[in-house]
């Protein structure tokens, strides 16, 4: 039997941290990477940010709201890369 946590870890950090792992992954990928092969890149940096969100809840050791946590991080990185895309995107129409 386990006991509960008296003074739980905050979840939270784990969230934001993917989502500034996005961030840090679109803005890498749109200014080293050919605009041709943006698209392709932002999708393996989602995939990459899905697997260090489920590596980072797992760390915490809490099965309460699991689940939650999970989707909150990968759907706000995908809402960061979206963004950050559509920024790139019409930057390029703007200059091209």
């Amino acid at each position: 039997m386990s006991t509960p946590d008296l003074t739980p870890r905050r979840t939270v950090a784990g969230v934001i941290a993917v989502w500034v792992l996005a961030a840090i992954a679109g803005v890498a990928i749109g200014l080293f990477v050919p605009e041709q092969w943006r698209a392709q890149w932002i999708a393996v940096a989602l995939g990459g940010c899905v697997i260090v969100a489920f590596a980072v809840q797992l760390w915490y050791g809490r099965s309460q709201a699991f689940i939650q946590r999970m989707a909150l991080s990968s759907l706000g990185a995908l809402v960061v890369l979206g963004v950050i895309t559509l920024g790139f995107g019409l930057a390029a129409l703007v200059s091209g």
